[in-house]
């Protein structure tokens, strides 16, 4: 019997390719002819450009076009929110007016025969403004019409409880800064477009291309076999892309445009700052009766960007009396966009600070408290769940932790001149699932390739969806190649908010199971065939081999069967279509950290971190840890460290580089382990499994702010939780 890939913690069998250098990302790929561009951007935060000299810049050695709203053609820009905005809007319209909406917006951009005559050239191009004062601070510009929700009367039940709290919280804007920076390489054949980009949704940039050229969808091809990580910033063409195609057709010739480290500030989007003012109400016992969410938001002037920040409260606890409000602010900044948990990680940290402050104020263990306000069903919308194990969770969480020798009194536990302190929190982010196809083929060999337009940021997609294929098949993961990151291959969704598994991942098991069908159909049709005449129910696949279930001995390999039929191959197309659900499905998770505080310096260390989560099926033990580990360290840059600065005179983003833009390096990130409840999820899709990707990050702020607290009994409100807010 063949090994089950599934559940197996087998190595990334792209892996040697990245080590080695041979992965090639977004501006690695080889293309005869290539130029290069530079983007010139706007040093005001708002206003009109007045006028562009570009002679400097073009009289430079191999400098070819400088490209700006003076000379660009005008393009079709076709609605196509879909693809990039569903909340409304108009995307940013390139080179086509003389309006500047944001400081660094593209207003020109240089194409040159090298790299470096791109950017000296893109220096000498001087623009001129009637600038405006931008408004970029989010405390002082009016918001938009709130999205709202409600069920019973919050207000009334605030009169009359028991304990009523009250408490704002902030939260600073954060930039993905992914490894690799967002790059485009655009060629023309005629009438068709090739590109590629850095991007985590082929389809969807294949989309946006079209309509901004005003050219139909299949005469543009998107290729992007690997992304050097992206956390959301990828699921959307941004303005550069559009900017590489049009210089690529002015000028003839095929374009590379890498955007530069600072120009990722302003190029593409972020996890947007909000304020939130959160008030709770509950009897004294610690049972919820009320909660209220006032919720603002940045998003730009032209964009109205809005994310899932509601449904944690609308479900994470059980109260007969909620009421939300979520408004946003339009500013003189670019679109903010998705960053790993949207909207969930921003409601995880005010929920679960909020109700830590409440087990305080009553003098019950957090998780104790917790329990206490565990819904039966999904309160927002009467659904019963899939499976809810967060009881589990705690349970497993506290164990392996050693909550049971946390001091419950804060500021009472030390360690030298260090102030120790555990907090837990958690966390919950749906199951999103979408449609998706897959090509399957199995071959004369005995080997099966399968495809799919997704793309692979990072958590394994190319390991995974081979597990899927190969336990399906009866062939071991070496015998399939997993393709994916181009737009001529079966549709799929963004890859992005935990989707993928689910989603392609059920139509690579679709596709799988058809093409074992019709090899099964075929051997007990064949009068040649040991299977002939067999029951199709009692044929199985292992090891490459057909078989009886009962008599292992009598069967015949794939390559025997499709050499004595004459056939080369066999293919099948799965899909999948998630349909109507009768049960609310989420992913849900605990997460527990102990940190330490100088007592005089007000700095805080990280010591341990532990999450339990129950997220269905795991395809794959040590890709699913990569992702626990790796959320748990983003959400330690986003509790301590990550915060974008923008200088309100001119909205100019002051740390926009990787020198003052803190992420957690080595030094910052302590033991972490993580823990997966056993199990599955069937209602939620074929293949079993929950998101995974987001869940891991979203108790992490909310578990160290809550660590905080407990060591100093200090209670900061705003993240990042910085040594001065603590001296």
């Amino acid at each position: 019997m063949s090994r089950q890939a599934v559940g197996a913690p087998l190595p990334r069998v792209d892996g040697r390719l990245k080590v080695t250098g041979q992965a090639k990302y977004a501006a690695d790929h080889p293309t005869d002819g290539v130029v290069h561009a530079a983007i010139v951007g706007s040093t005001v935060g708002r206003g009109r450009i007045t006028g562009i000299d570009a002679r400097a810049a073009l009289a430079l050695s191999g400098v070819l076009k400088v490209i700006s709203h003076l000379s660009a053609p005008k393009l079709a820009y076709r609605p196509n929110l879909k693809s990039n905005n569903p909340r409304g809007g108009k995307r940013l319209h390139v080179f086509q007016d003389d309006k500047v909406l944001f400081h660094g917006q593209p207003v020109a951009v240089v194409v040159a025969t090298t790299p470096e005559a791109a950017q000296h050239g893109a220096r000498l191009v001087e623009v001129r403004y009637d600038a405006e004062k931008p408004s970029t601070d989010l405390t002082g510009t009016p918001a938009h019409d709130p999205e709202t929700y409600a069920r019973g009367d919050a207000d009334r039940a605030m009169q009359s409880a028991a304990v009523r709290l009250e408490m704002t919280y902030r939260t600073a804007r954060n930039h993905h800064n992914a490894m690799e920076p967002h790059a485009t390489i655009a060629r023309w054949d005629g009438g068709r477009l090739t590109v590629w980009d850095k991007t985590q949704w082929i389809v969807g940039t294949q989309k946006e291309l079209a309509a901004v050229f005003g050219i139909e969808q299949d005469a543009v091809r998107v290729i992007s076999p690997f992304v050097g990580g992206a956390f959301g910033s990828g699921l959307r063409a941004w303005p550069h892309v559009t900017i590489a195609a049009l210089a690529a057709r002015e000028v003839g010739r095929p374009v590379k445009l890498v955007l530069t480290r600072k120009q990722q500030y302003s190029g593409t989007g972020y996890r947007p700052a909000y304020e939130y003012r959160v008030r709770l109400a509950s009897d004294r016992r610690g049972r919820l009766t009320a909660m209220v969410h006032d919720i603002k938001a940045e998003t730009s002037s032209y964009e109205n960007f809005q994310e899932n920040v509601l449904a944690a409260g609308q479900m994470l606890y059980s109260m007969p009396h909620v009421r939300q409000s979520y408004r946003t602010v339009p500013l003189d900044v670019n679109t903010p966009l998705y960053m790993r948990g949207p909207g969930h990680a921003t409601a995880a940290y005010v929920i679960e600070s909020a109700m830590d402050e409440l087990a305080h104020e009553l003098g019950i263990d957090p998780i104790e408290l917790r329990r206490r306000n565990e819904p039966a069903k999904d309160e927002s919308n009467g659904m019963p769940f899939s499976t809810r194990r967060l009881r589990e969770c705690y349970t497993v969480g506290a164990r392996e932790f050693g909550w049971d020798r946390r001091a419950p009194k804060p500021r009472s536990t030390r360690d030298g001149d260090w102030l120790i302190g555990m907090g837990m929190a958690a966390g919950v982010h749906g199951t999103l699932r979408n449609p998706a196809q897959a090509r399957v083929r199995l071959d004369a060999r005995g080997t099966a390739l399968v495809e799919a337009a997704t793309s692979d940021m990072g958590p394994g997609t190319y390991t995974s969806m081979s597990q899927v294929a190969a336990d399906a098949l009866g062939l071991t993961v070496r015998a399939v190649e997993f393709r994916l990151g181009d737009s001529t291959m079966p549709p799929t969704p963004a890859h992005g908010g935990s989707q993928t598994m689910a989603s392609v991942g059920s139509a690579v098991q679709d596709g799988c199971d058809k093409l074992r069908r019709q090899a099964i159909e075929l051997a007990v049709g064949d009068e040649r065939s040991p299977l002939h005449g067999v029951d199709a129910g009692d044929v199985a696949v292992s090891d490459g081999r057909l078989h009886v279930k009962d008599d292992p001995a009598r069967g015949e390999t794939y390559q025997q069967l499709l050499a004595r039929n004459n056939r080369s191959r066999l293919e099948a197309l799965g899909s999948f279509e998630p349909g109507e659900s009768r049960f609310s499905t989420y992913a849900y998770g605990a997460t527990f950290a102990a940190v330490a505080v100088d007592r005089r310096l007000g700095l805080v260390r990280v010591r341990r971190m532990l999450g339990v989560y129950d997220v269905g099926r795991i395809i794959s033990p040590k890709l699913a840890d990569s992702q626990a580990l790796g959320g748990m360290v983003g959400g330690i840059g986003a509790a301590l460290l990550e915060h974008t600065v923008t200088d309100h005179r001119d909205g100019r983003i002051v740390n926009a580089n990787l020198a003052d833009y803190l992420v957690p390096v080595n030094a910052d990130v302590p033991d972490l382990r993580a823990i997966y409840l056993d199990g599955e999820d069937r209602e939620a899709d074929p293949i079993g499994v929950k998101g995974l990707g987001e869940v891991v990050h979203l108790g992490v702020a909310p578990a160290i702010a809550n660590a905080v607290f407990h060591a100093t009994g200090r209670r900061i409100r705003e993240l990042p939780i910085t040594a001065e807010a603590l001296l």
